[in-house]
């Protein structure tokens, strides 16, 4: 068993920066920061399955996914931060100090961070893995730019769905809607605002259930739910926003959450329900989900963490 100041449970942007501030402060945090193999739980989050970043402040260049990670990564192990790259399996906020297991190793902690993200839902084709970044996309306000005069299509009948494909007209000649129904779920004014543009195209009663092309993506072929007819769009950029999933098994019935799984933070500030325990990024945030809200989260969560520790722990 080793105890530390704080353990740090995720490592997309949230994760490291908290690291960042945390190891800064003198507190030598541990990051637990996921495994390789797992989409829900990989080092680096989110933005290790995306190619290019264009909107992250001070890269006027861009910058691979990977690269802003690893780079974030350096930044925290430069001021001590200390990194396991496993998953944690168990917690135990019951009492202080906390324990969190990784398998049969315990760690105590004086304070905790969790920051262990959200993951796209996704449609389940074999061609994701291959496609992600490659024309397909889970993020409109992140690749839309991409798609500047193209066709593309995008997935769901939600808000999310819509906002997506209204925001993607800017950019985009064409934007199909596929919709497995033949109504939306999204609010009547969002639904107003797609039907009457005239770049967005709806296709109801549609699936998707090919995605062709091997290192770029070509087009989409779409079943009619009814007829069971297949039709190949020629789409070279495809959007899926069927929603998000919190990846949060590990404190249910421990941290308060939303219906949805996202955990509960006391408005203003990361603190969770748990006294010493605090939440950042995309597991608290279903509105923004960006990479550099999550990083402002993440040093929210790290002070909050800093100034708790100076009145609870002597």
């Amino acid at each position: 068993m080793s105890h530390h100041h704080v353990v740090i449970i995720g490592s997309g942007p949230a994760g490291l920066t908290a690291a960042i501030y945390t190891a800064r402060a003198n507190l030598q945090p541990l990051v637990i920061e996921g495994e390789p193999s797992s989409t829900s739980d990989q080092p680096g989050g989110q933005l290790m399955l995306t190619t290019e970043v264009e909107n992250f402040p001070g890269f006027p260049e861009g910058i691979m996914g990977p690269e802003l990670m690893m780079r974030f990564r350096e930044q925290a192990a430069r001021f001590g931060a200390e990194f396991l790259t496993e998953k944690v399996t168990a917690v135990d906020f019951s009492e202080r100090p906390f324990r969190v297991h990784v398998r049969d190793r315990e760690f105590t902690a004086d304070a905790v961070i969790v920051s262990t993200g959200a993951q796209s839902l996704m449609l389940g084709l074999e061609a994701e893995g291959r496609l992600l970044g490659h024309g397909l996309s889970t993020c409109a306000t992140c690749d839309g730019f991409f798609f500047r005069g193209h066709e593309i299509a995008v997935v769901g009948g939600g808000d999310s769905a819509i906002e997506e494909a209204t925001f993607l007209t800017k950019f985009a000649s064409k934007v199909t809607l596929i919709h497995r129904r033949d109504a939306l779920r999204a609010s009547k004014i969002m639904q107003d605002r797609a039907l009457s543009n005239p770049k967005i195209e709806m296709l109801w009663n549609s699936t998707v259930v090919e995605l062709l092309g091997t290192d770029k993506l070509e087009g989409a072929i779409v079943r009619n739910t009814i007829s069971d007819e297949l039709t190949t769009l020629p789409v070279t950029g495809l959007f899926v926003a069927i929603g998000h999933r919190p990846n949060t098994d590990l404190f249910k019935g421990v941290l308060d959450m939303e219906d949805t799984g996202y955990l509960v933070t006391r408005p203003g500030s990361s603190y969770t329900n748990i006294d010493g325990v605090f939440a950042c990024g995309d597991v608290q945030d279903h509105t923004y989900r960006q990479a550099i809200t999550a990083a402002g989260s993440g040093c929210t969560a790290a002070i909050d963490t800093e100034r708790w520790l100076e009145a609870n722990t002597h």
